[in-house]
C-alpha cells in the first residue's frame, strides 16, 4: 500500500507540475460537453478537460466507472477491458486495449481506480493513474506507462451531476498529428455522448453505493 501510495504520488506531482505550464483552452463544444485542451511538458500529446453536467445520481455515475469489463461499451475506441483485481468496492486495477488506425499500433495500459468522497462538500473523485506489472506487453502493442486520468464529480441539483474529468498521457511511439488532432476532438465527444446512453441502461438505474452519498 506504502509503494502504491508513493507511486501515485509521484505521477500526481509530474503531472500536475506539467498541466501549470499553460492553460486551458476550450477546443470543442457540442451537446453541452465542452472539451478543452492544453500543452504539457510531460508529452506531445495536449492534455484534456472535459466539462458537463449528466442527468444521473453520484453513485449511478461511479457504478459505471467501476463496471470496468463494460468500458468497450462505451468509452471511444476501446477494444477490450479486464478486471484484474479489485481491492475494495472502490479500488480496483484493470487492463484496456485501444484500438487505433493504420498506420498506429494499438496502445494497452493497466490503471488503479482509486475512489473517493468528501463528507462535507459530497464532491467525488476517481483517481486513475497507469500502473506498471500485472500483464507482460504484448506483441505489436504499444504499453502505455505514462498516464493520470481524473474524475471530479459534483452535486449539481436533484438527479444531476456536475463533470470534471481530465486527462494527461504519454501515448509512447510515434503516433501521426492527424490521428492525435481525430483522438483529441472526436473521442470526448463520442465517449461522453455513449456514457449518457450507459446511464439510461437498466442495470444502473436506481442504482445506490454504500460508499457514495448521493
Amino acid at each position: 500500500m506504502v509503494r502504491r501510495l508513493i507511486i501515485f504520488s509521484i505521477l500526481l506531482t509530474a503531472f500536475s507540475t506539467s498541466y501549470a505550464q499553460d492553460s486551458w483552452k476550450l477546443s470543442t463544444e457540442k451537446d453541452g460537453v465542452k472539451v478543452f485542451t492544453k500543452s504539457i511538458l510531460t508529452s506531445k500529446v495536449k492534455a484534456l478537460k472535459i466539462e458537463c453536467v449528466l442527468n444521473a445520481s453520484a453513485s449511478q455515475l461511479v457504478a459505471i466507472i467501476m463496471d470496468v469489463e463494460k468500458g468497450k461499451d462505451w468509452v471511444y475506441s476501446t477494444k477490450s477491458c479486464v478486471l484484474l483485481k479489485q481491492i475494495s468496492p472502490s479500488e480496483l486495477y484493470y487492463y484496456s486495449e485501444i484500438i487505433l488506425p493504420w498506420p498506429a499500433q494499438n496502445r494497452d495500459f493497466i490503471a488503479h481506480i482509486m475512489v473517493s468522497q468528501n463528507p462535507s462538500s459530497k464532491i467525488i473523485t476517481v483517481d486513475a493513474p497507469c500502473v506498471s506489472g500485472y500483464v507482460p506487453e504484448k506483441a505489436n502493442i504499444v504499453r502505455i506507462q505514462k498516464s493520470l486520468g481524473k474524475w471530479v464529480i459534483t452535486p449539481h441539483s436533484k438527479n444531476q451531476v456536475k463533470i470534471e474529468y481530465t486527462l494527461a498521457v504519454d501515448p509512447a511511439g510515434t503516433i501521426p498529428a492527424w490521428l492525435v488532432n481525430l483522438v483529441a476532438s472526436q473521442g470526448p465527444l463520442e465517449t461522453f455522448k455513449m456514457l449518457r446512453s450507459q446511464l439510461q441502461k437498466e442495470e444502473y438505474k436506481n442504482m445506490h453505493l454504500p460508499y457514495i452519498i448521493d
